[in-house]
């Protein structure tokens, strides 16, 4: 088949996750395509890539560039104003990677009403649940891939002092969690490190603009450099890898619009074990009491965050859990899921 991928978003391409930092849903969408390849179709994408190329057989083209006439099945990425991309299509989906309220709203039930054919592919159960029920009918849950980097990273490498690391966006209770690393986990732990993965507040850090909203949680983290607190520019894919391998923990605030959790599922994949709150998308990342802990409430995270920093049977009980039982799928099966969407 011939099968054109569409995102007008933000400038990356099929290289950008083994060389770049990037988020969970442009990663997604960059490792699609050369995974549908590899199951023999011509794939060719157009978004905001800064020139044409060529990654793993598939052809990337910048936004402006000239389009083809047809293809066999169009997927559009995010906004189903895509889905009237102008192109001959056969087949028309809409895949989406955030909360689907959006597609109620505005002009988009007419869009999707003139689509009415196009499957909405979500990432799975907490996901389709925000879908608008009038369109619950057409929802398809495939969960997205993990990228080698995660799925075959080399066995579990603590450092000494322990380490946890966070991923969360700063704005997503951040500040919630340096207060308790600093009131209660940091003074039974004394030598442990956190390591906050942010790249707004790694842009702070060097003296870059914030925007006034963060500022305050960027103020938070430096003055918990004396803690073990340390902010750090997210990493491409292998050293992200590297990254969960030396830590002990993985914490994680959560947060009720989030529908997937994507840097969890990468974390879960390596061995690291988590402390997540019990928010819909975390429940499906972790398994409560084998690959980290569903805790519900600020002494239970601390208290678990603790035993993980400091209990080496604990850690490793749960590393090992979370190797054996997490390391998800990859990319060539989430092809061949939208490779079997009804035609």
């Amino acid at each position: 088949m011939r099968i054109l991928l569409v995102d007008d978003s933000l400038p990356f391409d099929g290289y950008t996750p083994s060389s770049q930092p990037l988020g969970g849903v442009e990663k997604a969408f960059a490792s699609l395509p050369a995974a549908l390849r590899r199951r023999g179709h011509e794939v060719e994408v157009i978004n905001r890539c800064r020139f044409p190329l060529v990654a793993d057989g598939v052809a990337w083209k910048p936004w402006e560039a000239p389009r083809p006439e047809s293809c066999d099945v169009l997927i559009a990425y995010r906004k189903p104003a895509l889905l009237d991309f102008e192109v001959e299509a056969a087949k028309r989906i809409l895949w989406i990677a955030s909360p689907g309220g959006y597609l109620g709203r505005g002009p988009n039930p007419e869009i999707l009403a003139r689509h009415a054919a196009a499957p909405i592919v979500v990432a799975g159960p907490c996901h389709a649940a925000t879908v608008p029920a009038a369109l619950a009918g057409r929802v398809v849950e495939i969960a997205p891939g993990l990228t080698s980097a995660f799925r075959e990273a080399e066995p579990m490498a603590p450092a000494n002092p322990p380490r946890a690391v966070v991923t969360t966006h700063p704005l997503m209770d951040l500040d919630w969690l340096i207060d308790l690393w600093t009131r209660e986990i940091r003074p039974k732990v004394e030598d442990a490190e956190l390591q906050i993965f942010s790249a707004i507040l790694d842009r702070g850090l060097l003296g870059g603009d914030v925007p006034e909203r963060i500022q305050p949680v960027l103020y938070r983290a430096l003055a918990a450099r004396e803690h073990g607190v340390t902010i750090l520019r997210p990493r491409a894919d292998p050293d992200m890898a590297e990254a969960y391998r030396e830590a002990r923990a993985h914490l994680y605030p959560g947060a009720a619009g989030e529908v997937y959790c994507a840097t969890l599922a990468e974390s879960q994949a390596v061995g690291l074990p988590a402390v997540a709150r019990p928010f819909a998308a975390t429940r499906e990342r972790v398994i409560d009491g084998e690959t980290g802990f569903i805790v519900p409430d600020d002494l239970a995270f601390a208290s678990c965050a603790i035993l993980l920093l400091e209990n080496v049977g604990v850690f490793e009980g749960r590393s090992e859990a979370a190797r054996a039982t997490q390391r998800g799928r990859g990319w060539d099966e989430v092809a061949a899921a939208f490779e079997a969407l009804p035609r």
